[in-house]
């Protein structure tokens, strides 16, 4: 029944993806990422001095590359879910657990290992076709960079996963990664805002601090919340529950995000889009099964998302 928090940790991705879809009409990605990042530093940290734990940590070097591939990885995935509709950016940054299945193969190959099993072959193609059948049928000319972001952010999300197992493996709890990469956030934004004004634009306008409006502190302050204890849900459910289990259930949160597509936006995918989540939700199940039985629970029992 722990393995039922990923359906809580789905629930809450999504509120957060609908959020930063929202706010997004009116800030950067820079501020976004910032603000996510401050509060859910500040909820972490609140939550461990109740608690009594440490943030002393003796893998500086460590936390610094995890939280620079992580903060990527949100980076494009929030620069996404402004382009794109909001079930297909979760779908594609979703696929992790299939380059999970290609990292792993790829290394094996490396190393010349035997007895390869058809299950990452399978689930690698099978993610690839349903990328093409969501996204040719329905993608516009201008959504074509969201969705590659949105590919590229999933691929680093994965290496962000291998990254938190081997911390995961050498005793660095998660609270601790949690923390030190919603911090990264929080400097990662700060600094792309102050010097985005001076290298870099969105929609043709400078990057800078936008005044707050009460709509805009709602959704920010909904965004960093829901963004943390969807983390603590998901370390929660991995840490206590069936690992197989959970690990597929994560896939729910296409569903979630499906569901408020057609509620808020009254977006409607093509029926080959349906099919293409299909085939990805399929090569998702033969991806998680394939690390489940490589040897790779701490990936899930550690893993918390760059989400």
């Amino acid at each position: 029944m722990q393995s039922l928090w990923m359906l809580v940790a789905s629930f809450l991705f999504s509120i957060m993806g609908v959020c930063v879809k929202l706010a997004s009409a009116d800030y950067s990605t820079a501020e976004i990422v910032a603000y996510r990042g401050a509060i859910g530093m500040l909820m972490i940290a609140m939550l461990v001095r109740l608690q009594g734990g440490t943030l002393r940590t003796g893998m500086p070097y460590h936390h610094l590359v995890r939280g620079g591939v992580g903060v990527i990885s949100l980076w494009l995935w929030f620069y996404a879910l402004g382009k794109l509709p909001l079930a297909m950016a979760v779908t594609l940054n979703y696929m992790s657990p299939i380059w999970i299945a290609a990292i792993l193969l790829t290394g094996a190959w490396w190393r010349k290992q035997r007895g390869l099993t058809w299950q990452p072959i399978a689930a690698i193609l099978m993610g690839f076709v349903g990328v093409v059948l969501l996204l040719r049928p329905s993608i516009h000319t201008d959504q074509v960079m969201g969705g590659v972001l949105a590919l590229i952010s999933g691929m680093l999300a994965a290496w962000a996963y291998m990254q938190v197992r081997q911390m995961g493996l050498m005793g660095e709890p998660e609270y601790r990664v949690v923390f030190y990469f919603s911090t990264t956030c929080a400097l990662a934004g700060l600094l792309g805002t102050m010097l985005g004004k001076f290298f870099a634009s969105e929609g043709g306008q400078q990057i800078i601090w936008h005044t707050l409006s009460n709509k805009g502190i709602w959704l920010l302050l909904a965004i960093g919340l829901t963004a943390a204890s969807a983390q603590m849900a998901m370390t929660r459910a991995y840490r206590l529950g069936n690992t197989l289990v959970t690990a597929n259930l994560q896939y729910v949160g296409i569903v979630f995000s499906s569901v408020w597509d057609m509620l808020v936006w009254k977006e409607s995918l093509a029926w080959l889009s349906w099919v293409g989540i299909a085939v990805i939700l399929c090569s998702g199940l033969i991806a998680t099964f394939y690390n489940a039985r490589t040897s790779q629970p701490a990936i899930a029992s550690d893993a918390i998302s760059t989400e």
